[in-house]
């Protein structure tokens, strides 16, 4: 039998080196990146890549069953709970070693002796959570498939060091040392809590995503099932559209979420709107003698007259206080909202923001919604539950027959704004821009409004976006957070 060629060397001298082990496990960790990458982005199974994984999550000591995207990262746990504390704060970046300025070649020293073997068993488990988290599919979706997901999802936000329904709930960076600092760039455990604040908003769409695919009444009427949906409006979204067709514990479980929604979104915008400026002072208004009111630095300059040097003491004739009360006219707040499909967001976002303009004092809300039909949720303003419960999305949009009902509330136009929240993508639109533009002519401060998201993101007819234009009140698009400053400007 011919032996194999070492080329010359001695058989010690190929002998596996330390530098050899370092580069085997490199490529161990790549092998299950690239199976990670070839799931996510392509259906078909890739035999070489799936067999050399399953090479190396047996050789590393994990179950097999880590590479079976059937399997849930709950399922695996109860099978091996030894796995649970890997799992939890596995992404959670370690901190990196300080340089030393006397040892240059501190920092490849450190990057030699790192654990190797361990980075690889951890990327065979942070590669089982992002696919079962990531890689959702196509086709219908099962109840318990989206359980199954969100029991996923919860372990990747643990995995980030955050509760489970943290992110998907907009409440990132509760975690346990959840930071910018950690490594990424040199071959360890990707740091993915930087990407944190992109994370949580594609979990909420992913979930979204699901909850359109499957049969929301089978989730609404298990209220176990129901109590783990994340709140998002995707989500609240598909139950405005729904609700007429739930009853009894769905159409219970359905109201839930939708309040749960609204508070967590009105909480947000209470607190920009609580940040507005008040009204000038009123000094028509006499102030209020309290001692909190008193005015120290005035009282003392105004009785300096009255000092006496031999007694070294100041003889106080009359106190002087601040005013307080503040000059405000009544304003009148009228909104109108787009009800069609492309407008649920800002219709959503519109609805809570009237409720909470409609608690500030001398501030008259009137909301009014519309698509082929008008309706006056006025009544409700002050409930933004109650008034997207009475909403009906969808259908065609006409917004002469909102004007309708807008133009009669105008009672004093420079003591009125009238925000219209809408795409502008009408049926009779020269008709409606016309009354918009007596309306402003007339000196109400009318603010026509393309979108009114958490994104910013929305399509305006460009028609009427020149012609806002033209007019001087061009059209507001974007982060609701512009709306809030446009209307505290005018009404505070």
């Amino acid at each position: 039998m011919t032996q194999p060629e070492t080329g010359g060397r001695h058989p010690a001298e190929t002998e596996t080196t330390p530098h050899d082990q370092q580069d085997s496990h490199d490529n161990r960790r790549q092998v299950l990146y690239w199976r990670l990458l070839a799931r996510l982005f392509d259906p078909e199974e890739q035999a070489a890549l799936e067999s050399a994984s399953l090479a190396v999550v047996e050789d590393i000591g994990l179950p097999p069953a880590l590479l079976d995207p059937g399997a849930s990262v709950d399922s695996l746990v109860q099978r091996h709970p030894e796995l649970a504390a890997e799992f939890d704060g596995l992404m959670v970046p370690e901190p990196e070693p300080q340089p030393d300025a006397a040892d240059p070649t501190a920092d490849a020293d450190a990057d030699d002796t790192r654990d190797r073997p361990a980075e690889v068993r951890r990327a065979a488990l942070v590669s089982k959570v992002l696919l079962n988290v990531f890689a959702t599919g196509t086709g219908a979706v099962s109840a318990g498939r989206l359980a199954r997901w969100q029991s996923d999802a919860g372990w990747l936000e643990r995995a980030l060091g955050c509760s489970p329904g943290d992110l998907r709930g907009g409440r990132a960076g509760g975690g346990r040392g959840v930071g910018p600092t950690g490594s990424g760039g040199n071959g360890r455990t990707p740091d993915l809590s930087r990407l944190i604040p992109q994370i949580g908003p594609e979990l909420g769409a992913l979930e979204g995503d699901l909850v359109k695919r499957m049969h929301l009444r089978e989730v609404l009427a298990d209220p176990a099932l129901a109590a783990r949906l994340t709140p998002s409006m995707s989500l609240i979204e598909q139950l405005l559209r729904d609700k007429n067709n739930l009853s009894g514990v769905a159409l219970a479980n359905a109201k839930a979420l939708i309040r749960r929604f609204v508070d967590e979104v009105a909480e947000v915008l209470r607190t920009q709107v609580e940040k507005s400026t008040v009204g000038a002072v009123d000094r028509s208004v006499p102030p209020k003698r309290v001692f909190r009111n008193l005015d120290l630095d005035r009282t003392i300059w105004k009785n300096l007259t009255n000092y006496s040097p031999e007694e070294e003491r100041l003889y106080v004739d009359r106190l002087y206080y601040r005013h307080t009360a503040r000059r405000t006219t009544p304003q009148r707040l009228v909104v109108v909202v787009d009800q069609s499909g492309s407008m649920v967001d800002s219709m959503v976002n519109c609805t809570i923001l009237a409720s909470i303009f409609a608690g500030l004092p001398k501030v008259d809300v009137h909301l009014i919604a519309y698509d082929t039909q008008a309706l006056d949720l006025t009544p409700w303003v002050h409930d933004p539950f109650e008034t997207l419960l009475r909403t009906n999305l969808g259908g065609g949009t006409d917004g002469t027959v909102a004007m309708a009902l807008a133009q009669p509330k105008i009672a004093e136009p420079r003591n009125t704004v009238v925000v219209w929240i809408s795409d502008f993508y009408e049926w009779r639109g020269e008709p409606l821009y016309d009354s918009m533009a007596a309306l402003h002519r007339s000196g109400v401060k009318f603010i026509p409004v393309g979108s009114v998201t958490s994104s910013g993101r929305g399509s305006v007819n460009p028609w009427f976006r020149e012609r806002f234009k033209d007019l001087g009140t061009p059209v507001l698009s974007g982060h609701i957070r512009k709306l809030v400053h446009e209307l505290k400007t005018f009404l505070t």
